[in-house]
């Protein structure tokens, strides 16, 4: 259904201080009027106070995959060998507890893309670290009251892209790796925390990008970076391609929506291992913002903390 359309360029901005190795996992605090963000390699946390401009960061002990906002002003990290809660100190320290452990089917494992659905369940996906090999020993796992389930759906090499639609009741998942370039539809039920059975919905290797991070705005429509192609690309619900937006750097990872009215996207970035002639090379790694005419959606937050 998707087919290629021509990139509006629009004003961007750049936000960050520094640059990131693989900025990801940005979070809007609607309470804070922040925005979260972090570089998996560094491994850091961010953090952008929208009125002032000022960014801090927090080290941690293992590369963080992805983060979520919870109800007790901390926040979820999925990291390496488990998902934290991390509380933030005076930059660069920052406090964290193992939530639980996970048990990776092979070595070499991490978490990656992931995030609250509309209940306050976080759910975070998995991966083999080197990419090189296409294992596809990624799988989906859910953190709620009960502690860790899962993988209640695996077989991926890259997961990425997911997002819930604004009534909760459709879920979306990407599979970012060179060889698959697929995002797909679920139903999913919110009362239960259940995933319907996988729909293909878009194929983004006859688009320009591969699909990595996805944020939904208020039509419920879904925005997805297309890492390779320095574009962000947005689809209606039904999987059609309205409009694709160009950023200046070659590798946009995860965007999401902030500001005071929820009218900026955010978008993090990575820094390619070689520069990509057609792009500044300057902003690879930098945390943007544009303005794209819709209104975005408050990011859920955790409250399902497991019961000890």
């Amino acid at each position: 259904m998707s087919t290629t359309v021509q990139p509006r360029t629009l004003p961007v901005e750049c936000l960050s201080t520094g640059r990131d190795q693989v900025g990801e996992s940005p979070v809007w605090s609607v309470d804070d009027q922040c925005l979260y963000w972090v570089d998996i390699e560094a491994p850091c946390i961010h953090r952008l106070d929208w009125a002032t401009r000022v960014q801090s960061s927090w080290t941690l002990p293992e590369r963080v995959g992805c983060i979520a906002l919870s109800d007790r002003g901390t926040l979820i990290a999925a990291m390496e060998t488990g998902i934290f809660e991390v509380t933030l100190a005076e930059p660069p320290l920052a406090h964290i507890s193992l939530l639980t452990g996970v048990s990776h089917p092979q070595p070499g494992m991490r978490f990656n893309d992931g995030r609250c659905d509309r209940q306050g369940r976080f759910w975070a996906g998995t991966m083999v670290r080197d990419m090189g090999l296409a294992s596809a020993a990624g799988g989906i796992y859910c953190l709620d009251t009960s502690g860790l389930r899962g993988p209640v759906l695996q077989g991926y090499i890259t997961p990425n892209g997911m997002a819930f639609s604004p009534d909760g009741a459709t879920a979306y998942l990407s599979d970012s790796h060179p060889r698959m370039q697929k995002i797909w539809q679920h139903t999913f039920d919110g009362a239960t925390g259940t995933w319907g059975p996988q729909t293909a919905w878009v194929d983004m290797q006859a688009l320009p990008g591969r699909p990595d991070g996805a944020a939904v705005d208020a039509e419920g429509c879904y925005w997805i970076c297309g890492n390779d192609a320095g574009q962000v690309h947005r689809f209606s619900p039904q999987g059609a391609l309205l409009q694709s937006i160009a950023v200046p750097v070659s590798k946009p990872a995860m965007c999401a929506f902030g500001g005071p009215e929820l009218r900026h996207l955010f978008i993090t970035s990575i820094r390619p291992a070689a520069p990509v002639p057609g792009f500044d090379t300057a902003l690879d790694g930098a945390l943007l913002v544009l303005e794209p005419g819709v209104q975005g959606l408050p990011e859920p937050v955790f409250s399902r903390f497991p019961v000890r």
